[in-house]
Order: C-alpha cells, then structure tokens, then sequence
C-alpha cells in the first residue's frame, strides 16, 4: 500500500532523511521506532506533504501512484490520515464544526457518529474549540475522534503515546483499534486481517500494549537501519539502547 523508495529530504537545505526505504502491505500496521531527533517526524510530515520537507531524491508510492508532488489535501483524499505529535489548537473552530464537515449527515453516518460521541465520551467537548485548553490525553483523543469519522485507508500515528496520562492511553489505544477496522456498507469485516494499513511512530512503544502491529523498524540518523518483531526489537532496546541497533547494524 506505501512504499518509499530511497527518500532523502531536507529542510532548510541541510539533510535530514538520507535514503529512507519503507514497504507497508495492505492489512499491515508497522511501528516505527527511534530516539527523539531520529526523523521520524520528518519522514511522516514528508508522506503527508508539507511543504516545507524538500524532497531531493527517491519516490514515495500510495497504492502505486507517485505522490511527491501531490498537496496536502490531494493525499488525503486517497485515504491517508495523520494525528500529528502536537495538534495546533484552533481558535473560533469548535468540534462539532469539524465532525459536520466530515459526517455530511446521512442516517448511517448519524448513527455512527452518535455512537462514538456516547462510546468515548466526547459530547462534553463538542463546543470548545478545537483542542483548547485540553491536556495532552485529551487532545490526542480529539484529533483521533475526527479521524475515526473519516475513516482513512491508511493511518498515521506520530508518537500517539507520548505526553499521555495512563487513564487517557487505554482510551486512544482503543480509538486506534476502531478507526483501524475496515468498513464494508457500515458492517465491520469479520476476518481478523481486514483491517486498515497504518504506521504509529513512537520511541517509548507503550502504545503497543494496546494496538498490534505487524512490524517495526527502527530509524536513527535519518535512515532505516534494520526491520523485524516489534515486541523483540523493543525489548532489545529497553534492556541495551539504540546504541545497541547502531552497533549491531556497522557489524552486519
């Protein structure tokens, strides 16, 4: 479904991802791990396509269609969807203004929305502007209740778990979970593979005691250094660092 080919990108003219190669399946969700400053949150801003990440080399592929040079809104119109690591807050937007733009208002979709609103817990915050003062926790879960209404094919998580409080991190965990589930005509599918493609970057993985991934890769120094089970990977870096990775990668 996502394929990146020998990405390098800059911004402000210096060199931050130096040939980044990443293939995610249909029906996969991957993890990326890495310290902070790894480019982690360059690589996704860069599939996302803002304009300030300069791509220099190398082809990002949704689909099989080359989207470098497709805008924001374009890219998100073929199904990708991001929850950014810091939401901005919006002043004179409220979220009820948001969940009308997405939900035009069909019978199913009402249902839907009325469910989720009830199920998380959302009503108290639908007329406050869009994440204002809220915590961390809450904010978090604002932006992923919008994107649980949009339903994107492909999901995109940067560091969902970070500044989270353990009573709100059940909670997100379980939002990723519902907006991962793929929809056929309101009904979700009953095989347990038919699920929506994602990435959720993260450098704690505590996220990952509530959302399965199928793989993690982990990114150091602007590059994807070694791929494999997300749950070993991490224990290795828990117990040894990501000097351990760097080490292990240079004996290979």
């Amino acid at each position: 479904m996502l394929k990146i080919n020998n990405l390098h990108v800059n911004i402000e003219n210096k060199e931050v991802l130096k040939g980044v190669n990443l293939e995610i399946p249909h029906n996969e969700v991957h993890s990326l791990f890495g310290p902070n400053g790894s480019g982690k949150s360059v690589l996704i801003s860069t599939i996302m396509g803002y304009p300030e990440y300069e791509i220099t080399g190398g082809e990002i592929l949704f689909n099989g269609q080359n989207i470098n040079q497709l805008s924001i809104d374009e890219r998100v119109k073929l199904g990708i969807g991001v929850s950014e690591q810091r939401p901005p807050t919006i002043k004179g937007v409220k979220l009820r203004n948001l969940i009308e733009l997405l939900m035009p208002g069909e019978i199913q979709d009402e249902t839907f929305r009325k469910g989720m609103l009830e199920r998380f817990n959302m009503d108290k915050f639908l007329d406050r502007n869009i994440n204002d003062g809220l915590s961390g926790g809450e904010t978090k879960k604002s932006e992923l209740f919008l994107l649980m209404l949009a339903r994107p094919e492909f999901l995109i998580l940067d560091e969902p778990d970070s500044g989270v409080d353990p009573e709100h991190l059940k909670k997100i965990g379980a939002m990723i979970n519902e907006t991962l589930q793929k929809k056929i005509q309101g009904n979700e599918l009953c095989n347990p593979y038919g699920r929506n493609s994602g990435l959720i970057a993260t450098h704690s993985a505590v996220i990952l005691e509530y959302v399965h991934t199928d793989k993690a890769h982990i990114m150091l120094d602007g590059k994807i250094h070694c791929s494999g089970n997300p749950a070993v990977m991490m224990d290795q870096i828990k117990s040894n660092g990501y000097s351990y990775c760097i080490n292990c990668h240079q004996n290979i």
